[in-house]
């Protein structure tokens, strides 16, 4: 009998780990400059805070509701949960291994040096005493423990000291154990002048300056070790839809309470006596599987500020500069112009996101425009884009903004901006309960005098598959695209207003929308292609995303194998299906591209019997994005911008495998033959807008 077929999908959990295995490959990778190979260390580690906020705290709580529960791949979630801490704890200890055999030996030969206590100097004790008094030690509260002052429930992901005493204190109390939680407004890495140092850099961690001097904190008592640990907890918002009445305000409320949800991880250094570490685990609720000890700071991604402490270029990504729009005219109503006459695409980062802020500018100043509109997912802190919006609004257009309040961990920078805009008269909405508004659009409204004709309203619009934050433009790829199609603006002013007005959907001309349209037309087009390759005809699917979880596209891309048609994927994250499995899966190929840019762009292709639709979104291949958000995918019109998007967005990435993985039927990710010795898909890209 022929071996039995392996489960049709994959986990998701153990995918998302193992897209933080293919990121850490990056900080071992000789080719790469010693301080980006610092960056991606603490990529990981980001990630993997991310990770235990959220998908292992989601299924915690779906363990505690129902022991009997399943993940969509079928295993009990108890299962799932066990298979995920070994994995993370394999993949911990290979984050600690890298951090101190291959990136701390590598900065230091290149003159980067990590001090501890151990290793100071007289003079280096002198400056790091005095800095520790002035700077560190009027801002800590210490905390001994006894019947009056219980464990206290630390703030998530805080960096905090357990001390064990020996001794009494003042009022004759026996104190064992004390705690120390460095407020986050302290920095985590401090440098050395260099006058101090053999080596250019030399930088000293604040949990060096607590190992030493914690006994300051506790006079009279004796420090018997100090043990730095830190506590991940639940950082998913619970708004309860049917008792809202206020969004923001309901918000407002849960972020407050965010740093202090249920634990789920806890880390602590190498070297925390056992009896300690059992106490931490109880204090929060915790099994053992639960804690991580770590050798090495609990917080890795506190290092990413050595990566701008350290002006030494040669140890960087040589700077990349993106290109130019050619004969774009700038901040000038001649852009519209240059819209009408032909479509715009961009590829970011490797052309300028400045067009974009030009027409969002252009718009706010132009006296012929009378409207914008525009969603905004994350725009950071400090965002152009923003401040133009604010200019248009205080310039009496008329400004509607659908700004999402429920974007992971941006809420509150969304809310400062909520607060500004309405300041200004613009009208903001926030979204739609239940549906997070994830599309990417912008439209302008102008009135305009062509020829002999009135004056009469048209639009234009920009979409994308990326937020419209003006600093990750420069490291995400993504594809955006200024358009006047009548059809494409019809559809895009039809979505805002559902959104702002509570209108019933209605059928669009060009676009496909979540949560009612772009499952069922993605699937129609698989389904073609499948018809297509049945009949003989060449069949092509070809798509990019950032994940692919839906099981009922994953049913649809076997079908389609099974057909004949040609699939390739890229998705550079967590993958649920098999590639490769004989009679299943053998037509579909599974890429993941990791690199010097965050792989973002969201584009499908069909060949369709030679006709090419080629669509950019802002929607992965996920339930939450088919289903629980407000998502478009826009057809690609223009016929160079189609190319474009084919070749730079697609093609590329098969052609030039220096940056990419493949996975196998079992899920395992490889180097593609003779990847590594061949140029990368971000490098030639890049090489590709060079003069």
């Amino acid at each position: 009998m022929p071996d039995p077929l392996p489960p049709r999908l994959l986990n998701r959990e153990l995918g998302i780990l193992a897209f933080n295995r293919r990121v850490l490959a990056q900080a071992q990778d000789p080719a790469i400059p010693p301080l980006e190979r610092l960056r991606y260390l603490c990529i990981v580690s980001s990630n993997m805070d991310e990770f235990f906020e959220t998908r292992v705290a989601q299924l915690q709580d779906l363990l505690e509701h129902d022991i009997n529960s399943t993940t969509p791949d079928g295993l009990l979630v108890a299962d799932a949960l066990q298979l995920i801490a070994e994995d993370a704890h394999a993949l911990v200890r290979e984050k600690y291994r890298v951090l101190q055999d291959g990136i701390y030996p590598l900065l230091q030969s290149v003159g980067i040096r990590f001090a501890t206590s151990g290793q100071w100097t007289t003079a280096q004790q002198r400056w790091a005493r005095a800095y520790f008094e002035r700077e560190v030690l009027p801002v800590l509260t210490p905390i001994g423990l006894d019947p009056a002052h219980p464990f206290p429930k630390v703030l998530n992901k805080s960096l905090n000291f357990a001390v064990l005493l020996d001794g009494t204190d003042a009022f004759g109390r026996n104190v064992g154990l004390g705690i120390i939680q460095a407020p986050r407004a302290l920095p985590r890495v401090l440098a050395m002048p260099q006058e101090l140092g053999e080596h250019r850099y030399t930088f000293v961690l604040l949990s060096s300056l607590m190992q030493a001097f914690a006994g300051d904190l506790f006079p009279g008592l004796k420090v018997l070790g100090v043990h730095q640990f830190r506590v991940t907890r639940n950082s998913e918002l619970f708004v309860d839809d049917d008792e809202i009445t206020n969004l923001r305000t309901a918000l407002q409320g849960e972020l407050r309470a965010r740093h202090y949800g249920d634990a789920v991880r806890l880390e602590v250094a190498a070297g925390c006596p056992q009896a300690l570490v059992n106490r931490l685990l109880r204090e929060n609720g915790l099994k053992p599987e639960d804690c991580y000890q770590v050798d090495g700071p609990v917080n890795l991604v506190r290092l990413q500020a050595i990566v701008d402490m350290v002006a030494e270029p040669t140890l960087k990504y040589a700077p990349h500069t993106p290109a130019p729009l050619p004969h774009w005219p700038g901040a000038t109503p001649e852009l519209f112009e240059r819209i009408r006459a032909a479509d715009v695409l961009l590829h970011h980062p490797y052309d300028a996101f400045a067009p974009v802020v030009d027409l969002v500018r252009t718009a706010a100043r132009d006296p012929e425009v009378l409207a914008i509109k525009q969603t905004i997912y994350r725009a950071g802190t400090d965002s152009a884009l923003m401040e133009a919006l604010i200019e248009a609004a205080r310039n009496g257009k008329e400004v509607t903004v659908v700004l999402e309040l429920m974007a992971r961990l941006d809420e509150e920078t969304n809310i400062n901006w909520a607060a500004r805009l309405e300041a200004e008269g613009a009208h903001v909405v926030y979204g739609v309960v239940g549906f997070k508004c994830h599309a990417k659009m912008l439209m302008v409204v102008r009135r305009e005098k062509l020829g002999r004709r009135a004056p009469q309203l048209r639009r234009y619009v920009h979409v994308s598959t990326g937020n419209y934050h003006i600093r990750t433009a420069s490291h995400y790829t993504d594809f955006g695209l200024m358009t006047a199609d009548e059809a494409i603006c019809t559809d895009v002013n039809q979505v805002f207003l559902e959104i702002t007005g509570s209108s019933q959907f209605a059928p669009l001309r060009r676009l496909w929308q979540s949560p009612f349209s772009l499952l069922e037309n993605l699937l129609k087009a698989i389904r073609n292609e499948a018809r297509h390759a049945s009949a003989g005809k060449r069949a092509r699917i070809w798509a990019r995303v950032n994940a692919l979880l839906e099981p009922s596209v994953i049913e649809e891309l076997y079908k389609a194998s099974k057909a004949g048609v040609e699939i390739r994927l890229l998705v550079r994250g967590p993958c649920m299906l098999r590639p490769g499995v004989p009679g299943l899966s053998e037509n579909i190929r599974v890429r993941s591209v990791i690199g010097r840019f965050l792989e973002h762009s969201r584009v499908f292709y069909f060949f369709n019997d030679g006709k090419q639709d080629v669509w950019i979104s802002s929607a992965d291949w996920m339930e939450r994005n088919l289903f629980r958000r407000v998502e478009i995918a826009t057809p690609v019109l223009d016929p160079q911008a189609k190319a474009k998007v084919i070749a730079e967005g697609l093609k590329v990435h098969w052609r030039c495998p220096g940056n990419a993985w493949d996975m196998d039927a079992q899920g395992q990710w490889k180097r593609p033959r003779g990847g590594r010795t061949r140029c990368g898909s971000h490098q030639a890209l890049i090489d590709s807008r060079s003069p």
